[in-house]
């Protein structure tokens, strides 16, 4: 049966060892021994992060991703499935291949580290995708090109080769990102040059305000390290998303942590004929410009916070909710995630999470 929705491109085992005890400065201290508490583990990347997080939203998700032949390959697999069997079936075993994994450091609910390894990813490409999946769903979201070599590579050429096999098929288009260390080769790839390429065959596209800024502002992003987030203006955000527009791109946003979320999109209708695949009407988001704030909640981990915010947004345009509520649902996702300390168990199902937008759940002062 088609999908609602198709979640393509990276998964991991996030690995969360309890460190709360710690300070961020101890942290670093070579030669030592810290008792740490106990370890627990999730998926994560942007399959696992934003597709386990539309399963519990009720929305009909297919996973594709790759796994090694490995203990992590089929603990990922293992994991999935707990939620429900049939979303590890698209889930491809690769022999004599290393699973991807990520240790996640967090001290003291300190903003989190992460050590990750690409392992089985350095080969995704378009021969990864069921084109016949694709073709059936509603829309298509890749996850993290940023952390698949193939695609990042030789200016982009086959992140732009995948986009068009799919664009040709017809769902709406959507990709998340990444933040590469600047040393590493996806931080080094020509991120300005590779959207500019790639953008006209995206429809949604909403990054964390630092992945974008390290893409395309990277001396705004070296300068204010550490303070990008209070710095934003509706001004700074307007000017941002109007150069993803201007490259091509049907709806432009940011994920803005502890700031909310901003959209905007394209004010050509005909740029956003895609949206009436998943019931949206094109003209009612012609132009249209929002910035939502946070919700207030307790927080207890910030990992997935991103990638639940995509899920929020995506659920509520396969729901056709307008687009000030796309947002609103974006934060409230996003909101239930932080609450729990991995990046899956905190999302709830959506009549749960719309009884909470219903009563009386504060925000934060943008």
């Amino acid at each position: 049966m088609p999908s609602d929705v198709m979640v393509a491109g990276h998964i991991a085992l996030d690995i969360l060892p309890d460190m709360s005890t710690l300070k961020p400065e101890e942290v670093i201290g070579a030669g030592k021994v810290f008792e740490i508490g106990r370890i627990s583990y999730s998926t994560g990347g942007a399959v696992s992060n934003t597709g386990l997080a539309l399963h519990r939203l009720g929305i009909d998700v297919d996973l594709l991703a790759v796994v090694g032949a490995d203990w992590v390959g089929r603990a990922i697999i293992d994991y999935v499935r707990g939620y429900d069997s049939a979303l590890g079936d698209h889930i491809r075993v690769l022999p004599d291949a290393a699973s991807a994994y990520t240790i996640v450091i967090e001290p003291q609910n300190h903003d989190r580290t992460l050590l990750t390894h690409t392992g089985v990813y350095h080969g995704f490409g378009v021969d990864n995708i069921d084109l016949d999946l694709a073709a059936n769903c509603k829309l298509f979201h890749l996850g993290y090109p940023t952390l698949l070599p193939r695609l990042y590579e030789h200016d982009g050429a086959g992140f732009l080769e995948l986009l068009q096999a799919v664009k040709d098929l017809g769902p709406v288009t959507s990709v998340d990102m990444s933040l590469p260390a600047p040393d590493s080769p996806g931080g080094q790839a020509d991120w300005r040059g590779i959207l500019r390429r790639c953008l006209p065959f995206v429809d949604i596209f909403v990054p964390s305000i630092e992945e974008i800024m390290f893409m395309l502002r990277r001396a705004d992003h070296d300068r204010w390290a550490g303070q990008i987030i209070a710095r934003m203006t509706a001004e700074y955000l307007a000017d941002l998303a109007g150069e993803l527009l201007e490259m091509g791109v049907g709806i432009a946003g940011f994920k803005l942590g502890e700031r909310g979320l901003y959209l905007e999109a394209s004010s050509d209708a005909g740029r956003l004929a895609c949206l009436s695949r998943i019931g949206q009407a094109p003209a009612a988001w012609a132009g249209i410009r929002t910035w939502r704030p946070p919700f207030q909640v307790r927080v207890a981990g910030t990992t997935g916070a991103g990638d639940a915010a995509y899920a929020g947004l995506i659920a509520a345009l396969i729901r056709g909710l307008d687009y000030q509520e796309c947002a609103r649902w974006a934060c409230a996702v996003a909101a239930c995630n932080i609450e729990a300390a991995d990046a899956t168990s905190g999302v709830r199902a959506w009549e749960e999470t719309e009884a909470r937008l219903a009563g009386d759940w504060p925000t934060r002062a943008l």
